[in-house]
């Protein structure tokens, strides 16, 4: 048999620059081995359709969704945070802000803003989880003071977005400290009569947890969460004891009484307005 193909010319190469490889980032591989497109990926909110899991996504993202046509305003959007310790483990704590900084595009771990969601303005504080661990210091903590009183001031919604491993140990006590200002905050805010909605997504952990993300009017999270203070492995090597199935994910904390609802990405801002008008008596929103 005559192949159909056969190379007249020997020891041909290609040079590197030339080679056809497929390009990378055009595939998503879920924890359960699900393949998705990452075009698809993106129009689904950066949800598998094969098998729901909820890919973890930043601000940017959060703001799209939740904020009519992605127009808003953002706040304080210049702080970034300073060496106050002089602190240094694997490397300078001004160098690690800056690589960050250089890394994710942004300026801290928390980015905050007002816009319109359904037509009625809203203040957002999402975090990010890139920039970190989602770790906070003090200009997140700065940041999310200063958006509760612009809502207070505004007598606009609050919503907190939490994605954190906790406090930032580069700025030890004084990252500590943030729990204490921003539940202040969150209670000044409670005594003004503004709503105050926390959203926990994954992961959810730490001083977060212990301060803002578990105070909310309406407490709620996206399904598989992690949202706990300490993580597993730490509970599981402390007690000693094995942990029940699906421990510290919000379908657990849900069952518990940890959270008020769990609801799916693509939900979010019609159950978000939904709970705004419920809370305020106004005429229920069922779109911009």
């Amino acid at each position: 048999m005559t192949a159909w193909f056969k190379r007249s010319d020997k020891g041909i190469q290609t040079p590197t620059e030339a080679k056809k490889d497929v390009p990378k980032g055009l595939w998503y591989k879920t924890p359960s081995g699900k393949i998705i497109d990452t075009d698809e990926l993106k129009v689904n909110l950066y949800v598998s359709p094969e098998d729901g899991y909820h890919v973890r996504i930043g601000s940017n993202e959060y703001f799209e969704i939740l904020f009519d046509d992605n127009k808003y305003t953002e706040l304080n959007e210049n702080l970034s945070s300073v060496d106050s310790l002089g602190f240094e483990d694997t490397k300078p704590y001004p160098e690690r802000i800056k690589d960050a900084q250089a890394k994710t595009k942004l300026k801290d771990a928390v980015r905050t803003a007002v816009g319109n969601s359904y037509g009625k303005p809203l203040v957002i504080a999402a975090m990010d989880f890139a920039f970190i661990g989602g770790s906070m210091g003090s200009v997140v903590g700065e940041k999310i003071a200063r958006a509760i009183d612009y809502a207070r001031e505004n007598k606009v919604p609050f919503l907190m977005v939490s994605k954190s491993g906790g406090a930032r140990m580069q700025e030890a006590p004084l990252s500590l400290m943030q729990l204490v200002k921003t539940s202040a905050k969150l209670t000044q805010l409670a005594e003004a009569k503004i709503p105050y909605i926390s959203l926990c997504t994954d992961p959810t952990t730490g001083g977060t947890t212990a301060s803002y993300a578990m105070l909310g009017d309406i407490n709620i999270a996206e399904p598989n969460a992690l949202v706990a203070f300490a993580g597993p492995r730490v509970v599981r090597d402390t007690t000693g004891q094995d942990l029940p199935e699906g421990f510290q994910r919000s379908e657990f904390l849900l069952e518990h009484g940890f959270l008020d609802a769990i609801y799916e990405r693509k939900n979010l801002k019609k159950q978000i307005n939904l709970y705004l008008d419920l809370i305020s008596n106004s005429k229920i929103r069922t779109k911009a």
